[in-house]
């Protein structure tokens, strides 16, 4: 079994929902708590700040989605983005580049590691 890769598109936007879920069970967790008001106001103020992360990580991405190329996936033939030099299909999961270089080569994420130049 391989390692199974998503677009980082779908990554991101999938760890902003986490932040808003996260950020609602931190403050019904709160109402456990409701006979010291400090207490149960730091549980609710956590919680607000994950939903708020969520929002910034939203626009982040957003901004981010804007930047990026548009292609047609060769297998599903489906318009999805890609960001940086190897990406995933959002459709079917199919690896696509536009760097020729990496053209016919296995998929790995580290090529979007930027590499140090050797003086």
């Amino acid at each position: 079994m391989g390692i199974k890769y998503s677009s980082k598109i779908n990554k991101i936007r999938t760890f902003a929902l986490s932040l808003i879920f996260i950020g609602f069970i931190i403050m019904y967790g709160g109402i456990f708590f409701r006979s010291s008001m400090w207490v149960m106001t730091i549980f609710m103020l956590v919680g607000l700040l994950c939903i708020i992360a969520s929002t910034v990580v939203y626009f982040w991405i957003g901004m981010l989605s804007t930047k990026a190329v548009q292609v047609t996936c060769p297998t599903c033939h489906k318009h999805t983005k890609i960001l940086g030099r190897v990406d995933m299909c959002m459709h079917c999961n199919e690896p696509l580049t536009l760097d020729p270089s990496l053209d016919g080569k296995e998929f790995d994420e580290k090529y979007n590691r930027r590499q140090k130049k050797e003086s």
